[in-house]
């Protein structure tokens, strides 16, 4: 028979025992998720570093601009705001036509110019240290550990999991299965930069099948990609002509999101040939000439994330 002395140290080490689990179960969710694991530190070529304490400004000399448009002579911005239904059913989306001509490239950059797991920033912050005029978030690579990750033409992962997007240096984009095309392959016929996420919206001028169905990631934490959601978007209407869609959410009477049918409509009514949906929810982001243009998380509060799109003055 147990005496209460040996109940009680029974007590003790099954207390013991359960906090010990759980520590271990919170600190290996926490370095999963939350601790910061910088893997390489990237010097972006592209990046203008200024020795000065005044950031370099990366408006052109000879550019027109306003608050939705910027124009110079090797870059072409319009953005505009749209809003469909009414009270409940509202959706407030942005739309961003960009051609790019010259030395205009579209970019990536990592946040804190570093390479790794759960390194994250703001993509407004992003974008300004790259001297950014334009900038979304990208695909939150950090997040997961697989897929194939390129950016500017360096091979960072090569993980193969998901059809992915290859951004290539005539301007083009078209989306690939990683399983089936190597990332050797990838930079031989010309990728600069890809992007791991999805799904496909629009290829080859077509929308996409079964949108209703489809299943990018089972991350501890993610939200169904189903349903109405903040989206964000990268489509092509012809070599260095793109479209970026932003799509607000999760604020009633404002904008309820969309799913990734309606998402890609709109990437077809705007004559999108290619077309491919990026990180969204609380990540979805539009940055311009200095300021965050949507209402991210519904909250005007940005989400930190791994990667930017962005497109700068050379």
């Amino acid at each position: 028979m147990d005496t209460p002395r040996k109940s009680r140290r029974k007590l003790y080490f099954a207390i013991t025992a359960i906090v010990v689990v759980i520590g271990i179960l919170l600190y290996a969710l926490a370095d999963r998720y939350l601790i910061e694991k910088v893997e390489i530190v990237v010097r972006n070529p592209q990046t203008v570093k200024a020795d000065s304490v005044e950031a370099a400004d990366p408006v052109a000399e000879q550019a027109e601009y306003d608050e939705w448009n910027y124009k110079s002579d090797k870059i072409s911005i319009s953005i505009d705001q749209v809003q469909t239904g009414t009270g409940a059913d509202m959706i407030t989306y942005f739309v961003a036509d960009v051609r790019l001509s010259g030395e205009a490239t579209l970019s990536s950059a990592f946040a804190k110019n570093s390479f790794g797991r759960n390194v994250i920033d703001y993509s407004s912050s992003i974008a300004q240290d790259n001297n950014a005029l334009f900038a979304i978030n990208g695909d939150y690579y950090g997040f997961r550990d697989d897929g194939v990750i390129i950016r500017n033409g360096t091979v960072y992962r090569d993980e193969p999991a998901r059809i992915g997007l290859g951004l290539f240096k005539d301007g083009t984009i078209g989306s690939y299965d990683e399983t089936e095309v190597s990332s050797s392959s990838l930079l031989g016929d010309g990728v600069v930069n890809t992007l791991s996420f999805g799904p496909v919206l629009i290829q080859d001028g077509m929308i996409a099948d079964d949108l209703s169905s489809v299943k990018i990631d089972t991350n501890f934490g993610n939200r169904s990609i189903q349903g109405a959601n903040p989206r964000t978007g990268i489509g092509m209407i012809a070599p260095n002509h793109y479209v970026f869609v932003v799509v607000d959410g999760r604020k009633t009477n404002y904008s309820k999101g969309m799913t990734l049918d309606q998402f890609a409509q709109v990437f077809a009514d705007l004559g999108a040939t290619e077309a491919y949906n990026l990180d969204g929810g609380g990540s979805s982001t539009m940055y311009f000439m200095g300021r965050v243009v949507n209402n991210p998380q519904g909250k005007n509060k940005e989400r930190g994330v791994s990667d930017i799109l962005y497109i700068a003055e050379r």
